[in-house]
């Protein structure tokens, strides 16, 4: 099993929710207006008048063969829209109840 979680700007979540629901993904946590900023020179997502643009984020535990495909749907939506920030990461799930 894998823990994939990822960042994205709320302006993707019709997007990303339908990748989730496209790759069947459904044992996930998400949090919604979440601040952070990209550390690849994207603009904060800090809620306020200066930075207006919020996060989500979510965390998918998933078997290992979905992982792939759900992170070339990811990317591919981050190509397209690259001012509005995607970020995902992955871990070994080690054990689970």
């Amino acid at each position: 099993m894998k823990a994939v979680f990822f960042a994205y700007n709320q302006a993707l979540t019709e997007a990303v929710n339908s990748i989730l629901d496209r790759h069947q993904i459904k044992g996930y946590t998400k949090w919604a207006d979440v601040q952070g900023c990209g550390s690849n020179g994207g603009e904060p997502h800090f809620g306020n008048h200066t930075w207006p643009a919020m996060n989500s984020s979510i965390l998918a535990i998933m078997e290992d063969k979905k992982v792939k495909p759900l992170l070339e749907n990811l990317k591919k939506l981050d190509d397209s829209a690259e001012q509005q920030g995607l970020r995902a990461f992955v871990w070994n799930v080690e054990e689970q109840i």
